[in-house]
């Protein structure tokens, strides 16, 4: 694979994607500065909080930090209510004073914004991040690949249905692997056309899947890299590890899908994946590190690659 589409220039700090390149996995780490995530909600609230997190993150080997001010949290028989839109001044409160503080606090971190409107990208980007995590593919506000491009940021798109808080649990497809990639394609075709140099991939692991279908996606993580884009997957305590590691009408709870979201995210990453965003940042970590060892067989360059990797922050 060529590296056009797959070294990505994040504001004048480059972050190789590459699959299969000594560089490895890069992991994002997830930082939600709202009151109803269905993971973590309300332990971040306040900036100081937040950066403690953030560090913490960051010392367990965090490439990124993904902080985000509205929870996506979908409707349906898992979740019940989705989560509430919140207005742009409030998300902007939320998430500017934690992008500085990170950003001022720990230069050297890549720092990702977690929102689908517009006004609070620009605003976070000013603040200093250096990537935009848009979980509507841009269906909604096109112009977020122009704040996107203008500001020389790589963005990040998800395949959803419907918006924020609305999205339904489940839908019914008649190919999810091509319905997804053929969305993302979309998406992708947006963003560079508006001048966005680097798109990353997200087939949206939880949203509008039934939980085989997103096994299914998991497991076909090589057909979107088709689309000559890195791929992120989101998969960590999401409610299909809870219901394969349960049983009917019984889901593990949240706290106990650590294991099985590793194993989905080793499927992942053996596929092609490049970025994982997660809540457990040292055991992702630690997996991808044996996994990367595993495969190439050669733990001395493995090792090395990963030294290099981690010196950089």
């Amino acid at each position: 694979m060529t590296s056009d589409h797959f070294v990505l220039d994040c504001r004048g700090r480059l972050l190789d994607c590459r699959p299969g390149s000594e560089a490895g996995v890069h992991v994002m780490g997830i930082l939600n500065v709202t009151p109803d995530s269905f993971s973590d909600g309300g332990r971040y609230l306040h900036a100081d909080d937040a950066l403690r997190r953030a560090e913490a993150m960051l010392e367990e080997g965090a490439a990124l930090i993904d902080v985000g001010g509205e929870s996506s949290r979908p409707r349906g028989s898992v979740y019940g209510a989705g989560a509430e839109a919140v207005a742009v001044s409030d998300e902007k409160q939320r998430v500017l004073p934690v992008v500085e503080a990170i950003a001022g606090r720990f230069p050297e971190a890549l720092i990702s914004v977690d929102t689908y409107k517009p006004e609070v990208a620009r605003a976070a980007l000013e603040a200093g991040a250096h990537l935009i995590n848009d979980i509507t593919g841009l269906r909604y506000y096109p112009e977020m690949a122009t704040v996107a491009a203008e500001a020389g940021a790589p963005l990040i798109v998800m395949h959803a249905l419907g918006r924020p808080g609305e999205m339904p649990h489940e839908h019914r497809y008649t190919d999810v692997v091509e319905e997804v990639r053929a969305s993302l394609e979309a998406s992708v075709r947006v963003a560079e056309a508006a001048g966005v140099r680097h798109v990353i991939t997200d087939p949206g692991f939880g949203f509008g899947k039934t939980p085989a279908e997103n096994l299914r996606l998991i497991n076909s993580v090589d057909v979107l890299l088709g689309l000559r884009r890195p791929v992120l997957v989101g998969i960590s305590r999401k409610s299909t590890i809870g219901a394969v590691l349960g049983r009917p009408g019984d889901p593990a709870p949240v706290d106990a899908r650590l294991f099985g979201s590793l194993g989905a995210t080793a499927v992942a990453v053996m596929r092609g994946a490049t970025l994982i965003r997660t809540h457990d940042v040292r055991p992702t970590v630690e997996m991808a590190r044996v996994l990367a060892a595993t495969l190439n067989f050669d733990f001395d360059t493995s090792r090395k690659a990963t030294d290099e990797v981690n010196s950089k922050f």
